[in-house]
């Protein structure tokens, strides 16, 4: 098969798809502290950072990915008033025992920069009040809204990189790849360490040019220390029918453990390590 060749030059992204407004957070501000859309929180062990996590699922999302396992978080509306508050008191509960862990605190969604602020805030608390390792789980999209000082609070960034083929990340998502890319090479700049993750998709995208494009651009950044291959799976299709929303991939075949293992050998190709 051809592949591109660490080294040479990333392979051209094509471009054209959709615009549509992004729905907005309007943080509710006073003599309290911020408030947000939180769908709900838990304890996890995986690919949500290092160790151990607590981990809080804002709601809202400007993605309308094919795959998404979480669609009853795709608006702020199916969440709940939270207050920064009542998400670091929580975390706050679990500290001792996240730390014998090796672990920390994620924010994921959903997409946590819909809501800056409140999440921002918490992030802030999480890493300087509680000590905690922090990690952003994000689709970069909307990396622009995350300022310098908001980035200081965060260890590291889970960053979603869906495709390499501008075409497909289109249909993948109904969004454009290049605002990921902008924050990618942001995060590069500022030396923030980030693991990739790369979801699998027979017959979408699992095309060696495709992994082999992203392959190639994480290698370029220099400060990804690790890239996570997400099997697709259907685990979310019973959610997608009790929202009456069409599981358009229910057909789709998860990879083979062989598709599994040439998708890693290739960002391994690119000196990433790859799992």
């Amino acid at each position: 098969m051809s592949l591109i060749q660490p080294g040479k030059a990333l392979p051209p992204i094509l471009t054209g798809g959709p615009d549509r407004p992004v729905e907005e957070a309007v943080p509710r501000r006073g003599s309290g502290p911020v408030t947000g859309s939180v769908h709900s929180w838990d304890l996890s062990t995986g690919v949500d950072g290092p160790g151990t996590r607590f981990v809080v699922f804002v709601a809202g999302c400007p993605l309308a990915c094919l795959y998404c396992h979480n669609p009853d978080t795709l608006r702020m509306s199916n969440g709940k008033r939270a207050t920064t508050d009542e998400v670091v008191t929580e975390a706050a509960r679990y500290v001792q025992f996240i730390r014998a862990a090796g672990g920390g605190f994620t924010v994921s969604g959903g997409e946590p920069m819909l809501q800056p602020d409140f999440v921002g805030e918490i992030l802030r608390r999480c890493h300087d009040d509680l000590g905690l390792h922090t990690a952003l789980d994000t689709s970069g999209f909307l990396g622009a809204r995350a300022t310098d000082s908001f980035l200081d609070s965060v260890d590291l960034v889970l960053l979603d990189i869906k495709s390499w083929d501008r075409e497909l990340y289109v249909r993948l998502t109904s969004r454009q790849l290049e605002p990921t890319l902008v924050f990618a090479r942001r995060l590069a700049d500022l030396g923030k360490e980030v693991w990739v993750r790369f979801v699998l998709v027979p017959g979408l995208t699992d095309a060696p040019e495709n992994v082999a494009g992203v392959a190639a651009f994480t290698a370029s950044l220099g400060n990804v220390t690790r890239v996570d291959i997400l099997p697709f799976h259907k685990l979310g299709s019973d959610k997608w029918a009790g929202l009456g929303m069409d599981f358009t991939l229910a057909d789709t075949p998860v990879p083979s453990a062989a598709q599994i293992a040439e998708a890693r050998s290739v960002f391994s190709s690119y000196g990433l390590y790859a799992v």
